[in-house]
């Protein structure tokens, strides 16, 4: 071994055992079967496994592409402070004309404003009182809002498990969301527009519920419209036997017309005489300590309870109702209909989850109550375990209702006073609504709520596809280049083609470890660089063939070619180097991709067609045997 060529020799060996190492995993990974990936899913080894393998983007691995708008007209209404109905005619109004093609917020809300003269410093007295400054204020609030619900999607989605999320802004006011290899559209959604308030309200006793349904059916007894529905039935009843049971539908309680019968499922049974009596005690049915509302039954039960003069005897007594976020079924009827929790809350909550620092979803330990059963245990700041204590402190025994989005999700009993700000969340169906809830939690609430004005789902077929597409053109168009090469350089042609190899798994071995995300425009980049390893090396091999028609021995000619040709090749090359990065830059999602392969492409195209094939040929022309040159 020619001593002058170790270092070279040491450099490729190295390059290549490293490249070998960070293609390893995708081999195996591709090599798997479906049984040998539940295996190591079980075991914990698959996602360490999927860390180190090349990562597919949307178009190849299926997955949705999701936009998202941010709702600034509630935000700004959340904003506001003394808030009338004159004050929220002006935000409906601005919002109907948002549907207006290129229509903006802030401009067609100035317009409102200085249309119905709202007086503005009213609502927005802690921004000043001139008008101007408080435009300016509440756009820097929606700018703020955007950016934050940017980060929290951006924490949400990456413990999500989604590998190389693309989560960008759009416009000012809107968010592109691109989640590759995503199974469970339905948890995607939920998990990017819950708004996650999470808040903790003590349950008021059965005495006092009681007592407030009371208070309700006596007001509710003997209304007009509650007699209208005793009349019509009782009419319905005497006119027709094809049923001997009350049932009557919503609309006909409510007289919603615009309910559509045939598409109802939401008919309830009523007993005249109870319904009579007891309006709402008719509809609810016993659950230990609280009550229970047949799912057909939830619309009538709302409807009731938005009533004024109900709202007004609950707000009064300084509580709330609120449904359960679960439904629940008696054991073995799974054919029957479902019931809602309905939980009578204090007014006010006790802790908001502004409080909490850290949320995780784990199995319960053994020797407690919750043991394999998945929990979610709360951690809370020094501010949030002191008023904890407080509040466990002084209703042991009472329970405490655990609400996230205005929905109860659990109401334990309080055994103790906890006094280190550690608790935890019972009752999730499986380990998965836990997690989930986790997330939400650890990311914090969406400052202004998002809606989803586009969905897109890239099936895991048409997946398939695009990589057999583009697995296939990769191979089709390497094959020409190596046949061109061997025909018209004859041996040195095999020595370029040998390089072009080299160049396309080292490529992929760096998208391996950068973890960097292999899409159809990653694929071209990638064909493109097939182009330009060979473009350096065409560039070298007509420079020796000039050389060699000068009557230069071979070994003189190889050393003339490649320092000619090399001022040429790096010229050309930085120069497409510079393009890729300002794509790079300045692009997004899959022009990225694009820019990512072609930048490291070109590096490596430059390695190979420059150090690897000269190697080679000095290793040949030190032997002293080469007096020819097959090129």
């Amino acid at each position: 071994m020619n001593k002058e060529l170790t270092p070279r020799y040491i450099v490729i060996g190295v390059i290549l055992a490293w490249a070998l190492y960070a293609l390893i995993p995708s081999w195996k990974f591709q090599n798997l079967n479906e049984n040998e990936k539940e295996s190591l899913r079980e075991s914990g080894q698959l996602a360490q496994l999927e860390s180190k393998i090349i990562r597919q983007g949307l178009d190849l691995k299926g997955g949705m592409y999701i936009v998202l708008e941010a709702d600034i007209p509630l935000l700004m209404s959340n904003l506001a402070k003394n808030k009338d109905e004159r004050f929220e005619k002006v935000i409906q109004s601005v919002q109907e004309k948002l549907s207006a093609p290129d229509a903006e917020f802030f401009p067609l809300f100035k317009q409102e404003i200085a249309t119905t003269g709202l007086k503005l410093p009213r609502y927005y007295h802690e921004f000043g009182g001139n008008i101007d400054d408080i435009f300016v204020q509440l756009e820097q609030e929606a700018g703020d809002a955007i950016n934050r619900v940017l980060e929290i999607l951006q924490n949400r989605v990456d413990q999500f498990g989604v590998s190389e999320p693309t989560i960008q802004k759009q416009g000012k006011h809107r968010i592109v969301v691109e989640l590759a290899g995503i199974q469970d559209p339905e948890r995607a959604r939920a998990l990017l527009q819950s708004t996650a308030l999470l808040e903790f309200y003590l349950v008021k006793g059965p005495e006092i519920s009681n007592d407030i349904i009371q208070r309700i059916d006596d007001k509710l007894k003997g209304t007009t419209e509650l007699d209208e529905f005793i009349a019509s039935n009782k009419t319905s009843s005497e006119s027709t036997n094809e049923e001997t049971d009350d049932t009557k539908t919503v609309s006909e309680l409510f007289g919603e017309e615009d309910v559509n019968p045939e598409e109802s499922d939401d008919s309830l049974l009523v007993d005249d005489a109870l319904f009579a009596e007891r309006p709402l005690l008719s509809l609810l049915i016993p659950m230990g300590t609280d009550y229970g509302v047949n799912e057909k039954n939830i619309y009538a039960v709302k409807k009731m309870l938005q009533k004024p003069e109900v709202e007004s005897i609950v707000k009064t007594a300084g509580g709330q109702f609120m449904f359960g976020n679960d439904i629940e079924k008696p054991a073995g009827a799974e054919e029957q209909s479902g019931f809602y929790r309905l939980y009578y809350l204090k007014s006010t909550s006790e802790l908001t989850g502004g409080v909490v620092e850290e949320a995780k979803a784990n199995l319960g330990s053994l020797g407690g109550g919750s043991a394999g059963q998945p929990v979610v245990s709360l951690t809370m700041n020094s501010e949030g375990a002191r008023t904890w204590a407080r509040v466990t402190g002084a209703n042991v025994g009472q329970r405490i209702a655990i609400v996230l989005d205005k929905k109860v999700h659990m109401a334990p009993n309080i055994r103790e006073k906890i006094p280190s700000g550690r608790t935890q969340i019972e009752g999730f169906a499986n380990i998965n609504e836990a997690k989930d809830i986790g997330i939400i939690l650890r990311a914090g609430a969406l400052p202004a709520p998002v809606n989803i004005i586009e969905e897109r789902i890239v099936g895991p077929s048409l997946g398939a596809d695009s990589i057999s597409q583009g697995t296939r053109s990769v191979i089709i168009g390497l094959a020409l280049v190596l046949v061109f090469m061997v025909l018209y350089y004859k041996g040195s042609g095999g020595i370029a083609d040998f390089a072009l190899i080299w160049n396309i798994l080292l490529v992929l071995a760096v998208l391996a470890s950068l973890k960097a995300t292999l899409t159809l425009p990653g694929i071209a980049g990638l064909i493109l660089t097939v182009g330009m390893s060979i473009d350096a090396n065409v560039i070298i091999f007509e420079r020796i063939r000039e050389e060699l028609r000068k009557g230069k021995t071979p070994k003189t000619a190889i050393d003339a070619g490649y320092d000619r040709a090399l001022t040429t090749i790096i010229d050309a090359n930085v120069t497409t180097v510079i393009a890729a990065l300002v794509l790079y830059q300045f692009g997004t999602g899959p022009i990225k991709g694009f820019a990512t392969v072609l930048f490291w492409g070109i590096l490596i195209s430059m390695f190979t067609a420059v150090f690897v094939t000269r190697t080679i040929f000095n290793s040949l022309s030190a032997r002293g045997r080469m007096n020819s040159l097959s090129i």
